[in-house]
């Protein structure tokens, strides 16, 4: 079982089973209450994995114990909020002695868009991926449709736009804009299974921040009378 974590956007955790069903999917849009949230989010997550695999599943009742991997939303997303989800997702793991699967929180929304294309017929979709980066900039990633794991096929690496040159951008790279408000921690969770039975790493350990945090480290001590 995979428990997915990601606060690029709002805040969103899912636990899903190792065919993909969804156990739980809980979540908050307040782009700003990541911390307040996290925790009651892991507790109801884990519970309500817990009740469903306790009624007819035919997987133990234990919740927590049984999830066997974290997968941890890199971004791109704010320094402050992204990093919230990445802690908790390894302070999670390293409790319970179980790995981290780093996953590009733009993949987990193409999946989710390529997925309910291909129920539809459309596999040959090209698209950017768009999320509000704020500070009139927007981050975006081109995909093309799934590879032969299930995967979104990476066109371009994220990146950063000024607002009003977005589209020009995308027109210069034959892709559709589509805005992302949230991420689906379920379909996170399920890139980061199909990253794992391919063999396949999705993200380095290293967060995909939009940007260097705006406050940093004087270049001289002050002096101290």
């Amino acid at each position: 079982m995979i428990l997915g974590i990601d606060t690029s956007l709002g805040t969103a955790v899912a636990v899903i089973d190792p065919d993909g069903v969804v156990r739980a999917d809980i979540g908050s849009d307040n782009p700003l209450g990541h911390a307040e949230v996290i925790g009651d989010l892991l507790r109801q997550a884990t519970d309500a994995a817990a009740a469903t695999a306790a009624h007819g599943s035919g997987l133990p009742a234990s919740g927590r114990d049984e999830i066997t991997h974290v997968a941890a939303g890199m971004g791109p997303g704010p320094f402050t909020g992204l990093r919230i989800g990445i802690a908790a997702a390894r302070a999670f793991a390293l409790a319970r002695g179980i790995p981290v699967v780093p996953v590009p929180s733009h993949d987990a929304v193409a999946l989710a868009i390529l997925t309910a294309a291909a129920m539809e017929g459309q596999d040959d979709m090209r698209f950017a991926v768009v999320t509000d980066a704020r500070r009139r900039e927007f981050a975006y990633t081109v995909y093309a449709g799934l590879d032969e794991d299930g995967l979104p096929v990476r066109v371009t690496e994220p990146a950063l736009v000024p607002r009003d040159d977005l589209d020009e951008r995308l027109a210069e790279l034959g892709a559709a804009r589509v805005e992302a408000t949230s991420v689906s921690a379920p379909f996170l969770a399920l890139a980061a299974a199909r990253a794992l039975a391919a063999g396949r790493v999705l993200a380095t350990a290293e967060p995909l921040y939009l940007r260097s945090p705006d406050v940093t480290v004087g270049h001289a001590p002050k002096r101290v009378s």
